[in-house]
């Protein structure tokens, strides 16, 4: 089959990539779309030193696997837990010491013809739902964790920095309940987006220190973290949502002096995800910059690593 295969900090297109086997607990899915993420784009960097087919955010049709799912459209939640563990029977796999994860962690992903995942680990997508708004179940259920970790006030400033692929449906998640959201960007160009979108959105250049009540970083870069800290209040909650290969160096003071929160914010709900969706909540088309054929698949990579760079497809 095709896929997209990292090894050794590069990717290779291949057509002979052996197609997965398929355990009596998995299916076996014909992926329809994928989308490109930052996370993806770090793997090629060197994050979490994995080796094999990229990918993590799909939509594709069961064709082997319990009768209940098959020839239907699903989505899959990307941790694969033992199942045993304490953490999996307690709190479910995200956090499973032997777990592995699709595209990221000793699981190959979805840039590819096929993939394999357990039959648990999958939802049915509503007929409602096109293949271009599925494909970003598995970033909104990322953006929607913050609504299950933070208390949010609809009187709480908030901003989010990065208004790219995952940090605009973070700001439009929080901007449902109300709340008062600025996203914030490094460019002027970058702003054209959320404003199309409704939000409100200006330069965080432009901002005075200790601004906000609640921070979400999602810049994808290491100097997120030091522009977070500077515009967070004393006493106020910073949300990190970025994961990058490099170091990060901070001067972590304000962390102590400011007696501020720090939140780890990774994987979401996939079932809330599907539902604003269907009930057309969340918009995804103005997220979409282009689509490629998988064969094109390293050009998409080019392309979604440019700076400010919306949602990149790959379509097998």
């Amino acid at each position: 089959m095709q896929a997209l295969y990292v090894e050794n900090g590069r990717v290779h297109y291949r057509t002979d990539h052996p197609a997965p086997s398929v355990a009596e607990d998995q299916s076996l899915i014909r992926v329809s779309l994928a989308g490109i993420c930052s996370t993806d784009l770090e793997i090629v960097k060197g994050y979490a030193g994995f080796e094999g087919v990229l990918g993590h955010e799909f939509v594709g049709v069961v064709e082997e696997g319990p009768d209940e799912f098959r020839g239907r459209r699903v989505v899959g939640t990307i941790n694969l837990g033992c199942r045993t563990c304490s953490i999996c029977l307690g709190q479910g796999p995200e956090h499973c010491p032997h777990r592995t994860v699709l595209g990221i962690i000793g699981h190959d992903g979805a840039f590819a013809d096929y993939l394999a995942l357990p039959v648990a680990n999958l939802l049915p997508v509503p007929d409602e739902v096109p293949d271009h708004s599925a494909v970003f179940v598995e970033p909104l259920a990322a953006a929607i964790r913050i609504r299950e970790q933070v208390m949010v006030s609809p009187s709480d400033r908030t901003a989010v920095i990065g208004p790219g692929r995952l940090g605009m449906l973070a700001g439009l998640v929080l901007a449902l309940g109300g709340t008062q959201v600025v996203m914030l960007g490094r460019r002027e160009e970058s702003l054209e987006l959320p404003r199309r979108m409704r939000l409100e959105a200006r330069l965080a250049a432009d901002c005075k220190d200790s601004s906000f009540d609640l921070v979400v970083e999602a810049t994808g870069n290491r100097g997120g973290l030091g522009e977070a800290l500077r515009l967070v209040k004393p006493l106020g909650t910073l949300v990190m949502k970025s994961t990058y290969a490099e170091p990060a160096d901070v001067d972590l003071t304000k962390l102590v002096v400011g007696e501020l929160s720090v939140i780890g914010s990774r994987c979401g709900p996939f079932a809330p995800s599907l539902r604003m969706l269907a009930r057309g909540e969340i918009d995804t088309a103005p997220l979409v910059e282009a689509e490629y054929a998988l064969g094109n698949g390293l050009e998409a990579l080019d392309h979604a690593a440019r700076p400010g760079v919306r949602k990149i497809l790959l379509r097998p």
